[in-house]
C-alpha cells in the first residue's frame, strides 16, 4: 500500500518536473530523473519515438525541445492515479499543455503521462516516462 505521504511526494515530483521544464531550469529538471531514466513519445497515435535511455540522453531531448521553443510553456499535470509495483510506482496522469507567445495564450495539446517512479538517493524520481499526446501541435 502506498502511503499518503508517498502519494503527495510523487505528485509533487511530477509538478516539480513540469515547473522545471517550464522555467527552463535544467538543474532542477535533472534532479527529478533517475540516473537510468528513459523517455518515449507517441503523438496523435503515430509512430513511437524512443525510448531515449539514460538521464543525460533524456536531458538532451528536453534541452533540444526547449531550444526550439520561443513561447512560454505551462505543463499542467492532473488526475494522477498510482499503482504500486514492488520497488516502483506506476503513475498515469493527464497533461494539458498551454503556450503563451506575444501576449496570446493557447491550448497546444492534451495527453497522458505514463510514469514509473522510484526512490533514488532518498527521493522519488522519474525512472521511465512515456508521453502520449492526443494531437501534434
Amino acid at each position: 500500500m502506498l502511503s499518503a505521504d508517498d502519494r503527495f511526494a510523487i505528485t509533487e515530483l511530477l509538478a516539480r518536473a513540469s515547473y522545471a521544464y517550464d522555467q527552463r531550469d535544467l538543474a532542477l529538471l535533472e534532479s527529478c530523473l533517475c540516473a537510468d531514466a528513459s523517455i518515449s513519445f507517441r503523438i496523435g497515435g503515430g509512430d513511437l519515438a524512443g525510448p531515449y535511455e539514460g538521464r543525460e540522453t533524456m536531458m538532451g531531448v528536453y534541452k533540444g525541445a526547449m531550444d526550439s521553443q520561443n513561447d512560454v510553456r505551462r505543463h499542467v499535470v492532473s488526475n494522477a492515479m498510482f499503482t504500486p509495483n514492488g520497488e516502483t510506482v506506476d503513475v498515469i496522469s493527464n497533461l494539458t499543455l498551454f503556450a503563451t507567445e506575444d501576449g496570446n495564450t493557447k491550448l497546444l495539446t492534451v495527453g497522458l503521462y505514463h510514469d514509473t517512479v522510484k526512490q533514488e538517493d532518498g527521493a522519488w524520481r522519474i525512472a521511465k516516462r512515456h508521453v502520449e499526446l492526443d494531437s501534434a501541435y
